[in-house]
């Protein structure tokens, strides 16, 4: 959790959602169990989830933060679309942070993470942090 959130007894509010045209659900159903371990709130979309709606559920919860898993090979489209969203209703804070194994390529998610669209994790992430490691790394950033 950023040093405010930890300073503040509310906790800290996470939209999850995997992305549209992808059926893999299960990866966010564990981050969103972890989240919640975590102490934080979690709302949850599911599957199949477009941008627009992941961005209208974040600034309608006033999320702190987006995590989207991306298994169906249009992370880069996703993550973008949904960061322009945010940021055109003027929610640039939100953090915006997923993952999607292997489908998501390391230059992909150089470019996510330079541009400041998203921090995507990758499987070397996951072998290096564990599950819970990487929840409570995004909700360092959050």
């Amino acid at each position: 959790m950023g040093s405010e959130q930890l300073e503040s007894s509310t906790p800290l509010r996470v939209v999850t959602a995997a992305a549209i045209f992808d059926g893999h659900d299960v990866a966010i159903g564990i981050f969103r169990r972890i989240l919640q371990s975590q102490g934080c709130e979690v709302i949850h979309l599911g599957h199949d989830r477009g941008a627009d709606e992941v961005a209208r559920a974040a600034i309608q919860e006033d999320a702190h933060a987006v995590a989207i898993t991306s298994y169906q090979g249009g992370a880069v489209e996703m993550f973008t679309h949904t960061r322009e969203i945010l940021d055109e209703a003027g929610f640039n804070h939100v953090f915006l942070f997923g993952g999607g194994g292997g489908t998501i390529l390391p230059n992909e998610i150089k470019h996510l993470d330079d541009s400041g669209i998203a921090r995507i994790y990758s499987p070397d992430d996951g072998r290096e942090l564990g599950l819970v490691g990487m929840v409570q790394d995004a909700m360092e950033r959050a």
